[in-house]
């Protein structure tokens, strides 16, 4: 009984640290899906599997049923990850990390410590070192936003970063009246080559005010 029981905790431990790491890299990337979304998932993952193991004993003959539903469950916190907006999809990579990490969880659930350690170990690489070492392949997208107190100065600022980058898919300007004046709201998804620079976004934009950038992954 202690053994099994000691055998059980380890394999939880195991998912929840393996989940975990991987979202602190999501976390890193300040994805919606990060840290906690991540060890939970892998957490879950594995006590699904262990219950489907230990739980029926008697009378059932399929005890894999419960594990199996993972797989096809998982998917539902993976659709609400996914966002189509604007002509653009997002979450995409969160959504088969969440995947991922579920298959992560239930390999430490039967033990599989090699599998779910080289697994994780290849994710990580996948996800950060390959795109650091070889960062010019493919393209990303890009959010921009920023706000300006003259409509023409905003539109130059566009047409500005327009001849940087390799596509703006859409801009929106929204005018708000404030007690300063008209305030111009602009928003910006543009489309860049993977590890370029942002720093000349960033040079056209160092006169307004409520600059951010998000890059989306």
């Amino acid at each position: 009984m202690t053994e099994h029981l000691l055998t059980v905790t380890i394999r939880l431990i195991v998912a929840m640290a393996l989940g975990g790491l991987v979202g602190l890299e999501r976390e890193y990337r300040a994805k919606d899906a990060g840290f906690r979304t991540h060890f939970l998932v892998a957490l879950g993952s594995a006590l699904f599997t262990l219950i489907s193991i230990y739980g029926f004993t008697e009378g059932v003959k399929d005890t894999s049923r419960v594990a199996a539903q993972v797989v096809s469950g998982i998917g539902f916190l993976g659709a609400g990850l996914i966002v189509f907006q604007r002509n653009v999809i997002r979450g995409l990579t969160t959504a088969a990390g969440l995947w991922v990490t579920a298959a992560i969880g239930m390999a430490c659930g039967v033990g599989q410590y090699y599998m779910a350690v080289g697994v994780t170990v290849l994710m990580l690489v996948g996800l950060e070192l390959l795109s650091h070492f070889i960062p010019h392949i493919g393209t990303e997208t890009v959010q921009l936003s920023f706000s300006s107190a003259s409509r023409e100065k905003a539109l130059n600022a566009i047409a500005d970063i327009r001849r940087l980058v390799l596509d703006v898919r859409s801009y929106e300007m929204k005018e708000k009246h404030t007690s300063r004046g008209e305030i111009y709201e602009i928003q910006l998804e543009v489309r860049m080559r993977r590890g370029q620079r942002t720093d000349g976004l960033f040079d056209f934009l160092q006169d307004f005010d409520d600059v951010s950038l998000l890059n989306d992954e």
